[in-house]
């Protein structure tokens, strides 16, 4: 039986580059990389970028001032972060008192340097223009 090299090297490249329907990214993943890109943010203490990276939703419940001056009363006291790891992560397209969109609840595990553990609960949505962004923040 003759084969094709051609043919062969063709199937072999094309299995290469096949990505499995199993692999794709889920909303929960695309979420907590939203919610682990603006946390470093919160951590860095950057109000004014972390405000710029927020959801319309949650930078249409407290300007970019108020928002910088809440974390720099907020966090300070509490030290460095010390460890964070995800606890849970919920999708949902209901959430009291929120209107209906796709979300994703984020509850991480944090020690601070002068507190800790906290459960930090960090709330992305998908923004309508189809980014994910932070639209809530809880630390208790």
């Amino acid at each position: 039986m003759k084969i094709r090299t051609g043919v062969c090297v063709a199937a072999l490249v094309a299995a290469m580059f096949a990505v499995p329907a199993q692999t794709a990214e889920r909303p929960e993943d695309r979420a907590q990389g939203a919610a682990d890109a603006w946390l470093k943010l919160t951590d860095a203490g950057d109000g004014g970028a972390s405000w710029d990276q927020a959801a319309k939703r949650f930078q249409g419940k407290v300007t970019r001032e108020q928002w910088t001056k809440m974390l720099a009363t907020v966090r300070p006291p509490l030290g460095s972060v010390v460890s964070r790891k995800v606890k849970s992560r919920q999708y949902s397209e209901k959430l009291p008192g929120a209107p209906d969109a796709k979300y994703v609840t984020i509850r991480y595990e944090t020690v601070f340097e002068k507190k800790g553990p906290v459960v930090e609960t960090i709330t992305p949505m998908l923004d309508p223009d189809g980014i994910w962004r932070v639209a809530g923040y809880v630390i208790r």
